[in-house]
């Protein structure tokens, strides 16, 4: 009677539980088709990287401190074309955009572009050793409570904010940005 049990308990599973099994993966797949729209930032790419999201609200207030331990604010540097990214070194998107960036800031420095790249919580040692290793001279800001994350609202990492001349954010980006998107996007917001 044993053997009987057993053998039961190794019947194939019923159809049901196979058409269940089915219409819950065609389910999955049709999600992930809506969630994936056209207008999200970081499903589109150019490049190597996402096409940033056309916006028009005004830059938050947000006063953190440099790595020398000066105070830093978005006030303070009015007039100039901002790129701020949010990244954390233990972020491999975020490590993968450092040189990209790098790259366009040295490109552009001289027209009016800031790109300020706001760490999320690392110890400053640590965005020292990174900024090193990196070889970044954009100025680095230190963000230990996450204030940059809650300021513009998106704690995803990386994130790219274009702040044009008057203070306005113009493009958002989510997910690491490619030098292509950066000289599409960014680059006609110089001559603004």
């Amino acid at each position: 009677m044993a053997k009987n049990v057993g053998a039961s308990s190794r019947k194939t599973p019923p159809i049901f539980l196979i058409i269940i099994g089915s219409g819950l993966i065609i389910i999955a797949i049709a999600v992930i088709l809506l969630v994936v729209k056209d207008d999200n930032p970081g499903v589109r790419s150019i490049g190597d990287g996402p096409v940033p999201k056309v916006v028009s609200y005004q830059a938050p207030k947000l006063d953190l401190v440099d790595l020398s331990g000066n105070p830093a604010s978005l006030d303070l540097v009015d007039g100039q074309v901002l790129l701020i990214n949010n990244w954390a070194t233990w972020c491999p998107p975020c490590r993968a955009e450092m040189p990209i960036l790098e790259t366009y800031y040295r490109a552009h420095k001289d027209e009016g572009f800031i790109l300020i790249g706001i760490n999320a919580g690392d110890k400053q040692d640590q965005v020292e050793e990174f900024a090193s290793q990196y070889q970044l001279t954009f100025p680095l800001w230190l963000d230990p409570t996450g204030q940059a994350i809650y300021a513009f609202k998106n704690n995803a990492l990386p994130s790219s904010y274009v702040i044009d001349r008057s203070g306005m954010i113009r493009l958002v980006w989510v997910g690491s940005v490619s030098i292509e998107a950066l000289e599409t996007y960014l680059t006609p917001i110089l001559s603004d």
